[in-house]
């Protein structure tokens, strides 16, 4: 069997169109770091939404511990990287690294057998519905207008997010202003989410959720921080809206302390960030041992085909810079469809490959 040559690293810095905020952070760029290990004549690819400091971190620790190693033993692999972290930690930018070298040794090993990643993982779906997710609270209304006609009218996307908790969440009549002309804008037969990103306070959350379901919101994301389990709990058992986190899920624990405390009820995973497809399957068995449907958090494309290969996915994020970023520096990129995502079979692996050229003008390492 062939072994795991060498992880080829790399790093892309790419500028937002405009100044970009949510109710908690600002950010004018997002940086993309890309893992390529080889094997058998072929390259896989992985990638995360991190920082530089995840590339070092692969290239330090990381590549030591999968080179060498036969392509096709992935449990083996991902062990060997977590336990080669160890002194790192595992949340945060160590889980990320890990996730970008573990994605792209499961493209590898499915280029190497010449199957789409969702054959090799076995499908229980032909394709995932998506909501198109942006709705940033530094857009004005017009440009607000102009992203929420984009997914309903020109994609046909029937579920839609928006940005509140503006300004740590002083600002809550100019949420509902935005909610209420998201609502006129995309109409009835839409479905209509919020995300706080943490922003609100405990009681202003429950207030805020009662206003927001005047609005037909249905879709409550991190209306207080997910560190507040207990808080979030509460949320979920006095409001008609879904309760959502679990974005910031780095291992399988995280998880499990999030469904044990009742705090959600959809969980939410990141294939980029809980350590990768090896991960992510983890979650979403955990998640159906609680009765949870699993949310794939941004990277539609990196989500494609593992949400395909899952039997308890409710939906994927079109998160409009991540849907951009992944057609500027990738080849492959699906767009979706009457509002669903559907990986093109023809191509091996996650259906991506590294557009060099066009991605040379983002690379900072």
């Amino acid at each position: 069997m062939p072994e795991v040559e060498a992880v080829d690293v790399s790093v892309y810095e790419v500028p937002t169109t405009e100044p970009e905020a949510d109710g908690t952070l600002q950010w004018s760029a997002t940086t993309v770091v890309v893992a390529e290990p080889r094997a058998g004549g072929q390259r896989g690819l992985g990638f995360t939404y991190a920082t530089a400091g995840s590339a070092r971190l692969i290239e330090d620790i990381l590549v030591g511990a999968v080179v060498g190693l036969d392509a096709f033993d992935l449990p083996r692999a991902w062990s060997a990287m977590v336990r080669a972290a160890r002194n790192m930690g595992r949340p945060g930018l160590t889980a990320m690294a890990v996730a970008a070298v573990d994605i792209g040794l499961w493209d590898l090993k499915a280029k190497l057998l010449d199957l789409p990643l969702v054959t090799l993982l076995g499908g229980a779906r032909d394709d995932v519905p998506v909501y198109g997710s942006g709705g940033f609270t530094s857009l004005d209304d017009r440009a607000l207008v102009e992203q929420l006609s984009g997914w309903t009218e020109g994609l046909g996307i029937p579920r839609v997010k928006i940005k509140v908790g503006e300004s740590w969440g002083s600002r809550p009549e100019r949420d509902l202003e935005r909610a209420a002309l998201t609502r006129r804008t995309i109409g009835d037969g839409v479905e209509l989410f919020v995300d706080a990103n943490g922003a609100y306070g405990a009681k202003q959350a429950l207030r805020m959720a009662r206003a927001y379901e005047e609005l037909g919101v249905c879709w409550f994301e991190e209306p207080v921080s997910s560190d507040h389990l207990d808080v979030l709990a509460s949320i979920r058992s006095t409001s008609s809206l879904d309760v959502a986190a679990g974005e910031y899920g780095y291992d399988l624990f995280y998880f499990k302390a999030m469904c044990d405390a009742g705090a959600v009820d959809c969980l939410q995973a990141d294939v980029s960030r809980c350590a990768g497809v090896s991960e992510w399957l983890r979650v979403a068995a955990l998640a159906e041992t609680y009765g949870l449907e699993l949310s794939g958090h941004c990277a539609p494309s990196l989500h494609l085909h593992p949400a395909c290969a899952t039997t308890n996915v409710r939906h994927l994020e079109y998160f409009a810079d991540h849907a951009r970023i992944e057609r500027l520096l990738f080849d492959g990129a699906v767009d979706p469809l009457g509002g669903r995502l559907r990986p093109d079979r023809s191509r091996p692996g996650i259906g991506l490959e590294l557009k060099s050229s066009d991605a040379a003008a983002f690379r900072t390492r």
